[in-house]
């Protein structure tokens, strides 16, 4: 086989392999039991997890990256802010951890850890937003902050305005 063929074979199993990462992207519909009103965002920690209630029985499931050990929280809030493609100010808390990290990194940017959209939650610290680690999602990686495939993040930043409730449990 030529160095070329291979080249453009393996290229077409890189594509292959992008392109069924996305499809994982989906959120499913699922049944969900609880005391939420249809519209509200609860995430569940340990699971991974972020459920968009749809009615008494059902939500809309998507994989999440959250909190590593030590930076996890839990509690209700509320959207206050939506962003398309923001520019990200790191926090004191990853300042003092990364020192050489830029103050202010533009929307769009390849650096940008918020990916293609983020809304803020009440109180200015988190957020739920896109990625530019996609495959941090499913593991315990952020500073406390709900991470979300930008397929995901895009998906539910259109089913969703501020004000909307998010409970997060652990």
């Amino acid at each position: 086989m030529s160095l070329r063929i291979a080249v453009a074979l393996a290229a077409t199993i890189g594509a292959g392999v992008l392109m069924s990462g996305a499809a994982q992207a989906r959120p499913d519909m699922v049944g969900f039991r609880g005391d939420y009103s249809p519209g509200t965002i609860v995430v569940k920690t340990n699971e991974r997890r972020l459920y968009l209630v749809v009615d008494p029985g059902h939500a809309m499931r998507y994989p999440v990256g959250v909190g590593k050990a030590g930076k996890q929280w839990a509690g209700v809030t509320q959207i206050d802010g939506k962003y398309r493609s923001p520019a990200w100010s790191p926090p004191a808390e990853v300042r003092h951890d990364k020192p050489s990290i830029a103050s202010v990194i533009p929307g769009g940017s390849p650096h940008n850890p918020m990916g293609v959209a983020a809304m803020t939650l009440a109180g200015g610290e988190y957020a739920i937003h896109g990625t530019n680690v996609p495959n941090s999602i499913g593991g315990f990686v952020s500073y406390g902050c709900i991470r979300m495939y930008n397929e995901d993040i895009s998906d539910l930043y259109q089913r969703v305005s501020v004000g909307t409730t998010v409970v997060v449990s652990r």
